[in-house]
């Protein structure tokens, strides 16, 4: 038995259940399928349906804390395109020194490819990455 042959779903922990889903909705344009309980929170979860049958799920806790490192990573065919998209809805793309990023905060990305980084209200950073 092996976890490899199952789905995966990314689950984003947050402070503010009210306030992220304003930035998943608004900003990344994720639209929720469902709304559950979250640590007895009613409310506090949200589903996001994402490409090829994944799931993002964003859920208030109080253990929720921010992470320097990426927590999911969208794979885009036209990075210049959703970036900009995510620009004019509010998203700042992060900058990393010596990381060789564009006026548009997207650079290349290890083994190919580029790659962009947004933070969640939480400070959680996400990740936008294509092979072109």
């Amino acid at each position: 038995m092996t976890l490899g042959n199952y789905p995966v779903r990314a689950s984003i922990g947050v402070t503010d259940i009210e306030r992220s889903a304003a930035f998943y909705e608004q900003v990344l344009g994720l639209v929720p399928v469902s709304i559950g309980p979250s640590a007895g929170i009613q409310g506090g979860a949200r589903f996001y349906a994402c490409g090829q049958g994944t799931v993002l799920n964003v859920f208030e806790t109080p253990t929720a804390g921010s992470t320097r490192s990426t927590v999911a990573t969208w794979y885009v065919d036209d990075i210049d395109a959703v970036v900009a998209g995510l620009k004019a809805a509010g998203a700042q793309p992060l900058r990393y020194e010596g990381f060789g990023q564009d006026d548009h905060g997207i650079g290349p990305r290890a083994g190919g490819g580029r790659i962009a980084w947004v933070e969640d209200p939480d400070g959680n950073t996400l990740a936008i990455e294509s092979d072109d």
